[in-house]
């Protein structure tokens, strides 16, 4: 069953996300990044660069400005890769292609606010939980009728392709499921009227509200289930402990605090 988070935590939520929209869209063709120049030294046991399958337009997590990656994401698997002592190589890859790419090991691990979830596990591996969030109904502002999940039945709903936020849309008796790439392509068919509502984490759709670029719509009701972003690797991969034991040390030496309160103004929350 969905579990909904507290109007409480949700104010709290809210107020986190205060910082400037920086998005630009990206081609859903593989591009490279690689990063050499601040990460350490290569590991015996994890591979001596790890390629990191990122998508490019999810901002806060992870966007290109001046054909460099930024983001909450790209900071996070970047002190890890520091603390751990690997290389990385990060490529631009369609969220849902992600975990076909670690199973066919042509990548090493992936970083893209992607929840952890039962059925993810059963073909990948996860690392420990990075980041509490939630999933966000996305409504045009002069929307009286969707105030809750219950009121999405009938009504075409935006998800984008292999999230979790598409799984609950399914739930939805009755209605039209249009399954788009990116954020940018759900918020703009929102805006323009093309569909009714939009289910996505919530940090995305919070962030673009807070910082007003995004005009004319608003969040019905309560967040939908709580959830935890993790790092996927491929099943038994010996890369999955040391990513572990570079989480465990940016969080204790501060590092993961200083990130968070750079993306989002705010003390992070305690994580499982």
């Amino acid at each position: 069953m969905a579990r909904f988070i507290g109007v409480r935590w949700w104010h709290r939520f809210a107020l986190a996300f205060s910082c400037f929209l920086l998005v630009i869209s990206c081609s859903n063709h593989s591009s490279n990044f690689t990063d050499t120049d601040t990460l350490g030294t290569s590991s015996t046991t994890a591979s001596k660069t790890l390629k990191v399958a990122i998508q490019g337009a999810f901002a806060p997590f992870q966007f290109v400005k001046d054909g460099q990656l930024q983001g909450f994401d790209i900071d996070v698997i970047k002190g890890i890769g520091k603390s751990a002592g690997f290389l990385l190589e990060f490529e631009n890859l369609r969220f849902d292609g992600m975990l076909g790419a670690l199973q066919a090991g042509t990548v090493d691990a992936a970083i893209a606010a992607m929840s952890i979830t039962e059925e993810r596990l059963n073909t990948v591996s996860f690392s420990k939980p990075y980041f509490r969030s939630g999933l966000a109904i996305t409504v045009r502002e002069n929307n009286q009728n969707i105030t809750n999940f219950d009121s999405l039945r009938n009504k075409r709903i935006a998800v984008l392709l292999g999230t979790t936020g598409a799984n609950q849309a399914k739930k939805v008796p009755g209605s039209q499921i249009i399954t788009l790439d990116t954020a940018d392509q759900a918020f703009q068919d929102l805006i323009n009227g093309n569909v009714d509502a939009f289910i996505n984490d919530a940090p995305v759709t919070l962030y673009a509200l807070k910082t007003g670029s995004l005009k004319g719509i608003k969040i019905a009701g309560q967040l939908l289930i709580e959830e935890y972003y993790g790092i996927p690797v491929r099943k038994n991969s010996p890369n999955l402990s040391i990513i572990n034991k570079g989480l465990d040390k940016i969080i204790k030496d501060g590092t993961y605090t200083q990130i968070y309160r750079k993306w989002f103004n705010t003390e992070p929350p305690a994580l499982r």
